[in-house]
């Protein structure tokens, strides 16, 4: 199978650093060693670090079976932003020339966001009579009239209505949705106007569990002990890690923070992370001495935090897109053990109620956070029973080796079905 992967916004192999791979860098992988031929296509902009990749359009090869196609576009530097909007629309234009003079593959997998990229994915399938399936992850345009207050929702859908039309033209003509949760799935199902069909299915972000070599734990260990956590988990460190912007109520945990530092209690919040917003909290939390905000951190310095931590923090706003989702922040967690505290209704809330493995509280109700964190903190028995059944539910469900596998059988299967139905 000769496929391609769509997909902007994911660190990529050959970034710079000791990069954690998401979703597609782990399909592509697993592709690979399966013996597929893959070509990813990216844009050149680091989503993560907001720095160029390259100056131009670049191909590089990872070996016979894998290759990436980077996409030149603009540097943006705000998540939300024109810049981003003009970033993705030419991305979208320049993907569309490219691929054009490139030989045609079995199938395409793209990613939905971003919408134009989507759009122009779906076009190329129909016109080169390709299989597309759009992998949905994020909700737009939907969220971002989410962002604005009631009064004016209705002038941001008037606004957003390319955005609407380029959704509703990639759910509509893409032969299968893919979805994080099923009800991601409707989302497009509903979003396209059609019927659903046994091609379209969910297969949920996953984790892939991957020990670091011994140097890299040694080098992670003496990295947080110099940001002042032992390595004898004699702490009691509750961990985050994130892009530090507006889709979290990292505010609730830092007046949490001050709660829990007026009752003494050693309880220590270390907030990974970079963003549009980290000058204001660290500005916020400035008289905490339990808050450490490291920045960005490598893959190894993430599995190491984490086994020096006893509890994994989610402090998501509930709003629609991401009531609907398992965010994969929560999942990393259940690979390491750690019981979630979230402020996300919704299917997070769901599961993790269903499978004792977290506690979920109310949107800015920092009391309730900090009254939460002191019971489990004197509590170590109910501690230690969520971190078990956070371990068992990742085995069991989120499993990247399992999960993407799945994946890749079901996109063989959409491609004999697709020929043998003569491209219909």
């Amino acid at each position: 199978m000769n496929i391609w992967l769509i997909t902007v916004g994911e660190p990529l192999p050959i970034d710079i650093g000791n990069q954690r791979l998401y979703r597609t860098g782990i399909l592509a992988k697993m592709l690979g060693e399966n013996g597929h031929n893959v070509t990813w296509w990216t844009s050149s902009v680091n989503h993560m670090t907001k720095k160029q990749r390259s100056s131009k359009n670049t191909g590089t090869n990872l070996n016979d079976k894998y290759q990436i196609k980077i996409i030149y576009s603009i540097i943006y530097k705000k998540n939300i932003s024109l810049s981003r909007i003009i970033n993705h629309y030419l991305t979208a234009k320049k993907f569309a020339k490219w691929a054009s003079q490139e030989q045609t593959p079995d199938i395409i997998l793209c990613s939905f966001p971003t919408l134009s990229l989507s759009a122009e994915a779906v076009r190329f399938g129909k016109l080169k009579n390709i299989p597309v399936v759009l992998d949905i992850r994020d909700l737009w345009p939907d969220i971002f009239v989410g962002l604005v207050p009631v009064w004016a929702k209705k002038w941001a859908r008037l606004v957003l209505n390319p955005a609407f039309r380029f959704s509703r033209l990639a759910c509509k003509n893409a032969n299968a949705i893919f979805g994080i949760t099923p009800a991601f799935v409707d989302w497009g199902i509903s979003r396209g106007e059609r019927q659903k069909c046994a091609l379209d299915r969910d297969f949920p972000l996953a984790y892939s569990d991957t020990t670091p070599g011994q140097d890299s734990k040694q080098e992670a260990k003496a990295f947080w002990f110099q940001k002042g956590l032992r390595s004898d988990n004699s702490d009691f460190n509750v961990c985050f890690f994130g892009t530090i912007g507006q889709q979290f109520e990292l505010g609730t945990v830092i007046k949490a923070a001050k709660i829990v530092q007026s009752h003494n209690k050693h309880i220590k919040f270390i907030l990974c992370g970079t963003g549009d917003k980290l000058a204001f909290y660290e500005n916020m939390a400035s008289d905490c001495f339990n808050i450490v905000f490291p920045g960005w951190v490598q893959s190894h310095h993430i599995w190491t935090l984490m086994r020096l931590s006893c509890i994994g923090l989610a402090p998501y706003h509930s709003s629609e897109d991401f009531m609907k989702s398992l965010p994969n922040k929560s999942l990393e967690y259940l690979s390491a053990g750690l019981p979630i505290v979230s402020s996300l209704k919704g299917t997070l809330q769901e599961l993790l109620e269903d499978n004792n493995c977290g506690i979920t509280y109310e949107n800015g109700n920092e009391e309730q956070l900090a009254e939460i964190l002191f019971s489990l903190y004197e509590k170590p028995e109910i501690l230690r029973t969520m971190s078990e059944n956070a371990f068992a539910l990742y085995q069991e469900r989120f499993v990247a080796e399992k999960v993407y596998s799945d994946m890749i059988d079901h996109l063989e299967l959409i491609c004999k079905e697709y020929k043998r139905s003569g491209g219909k």
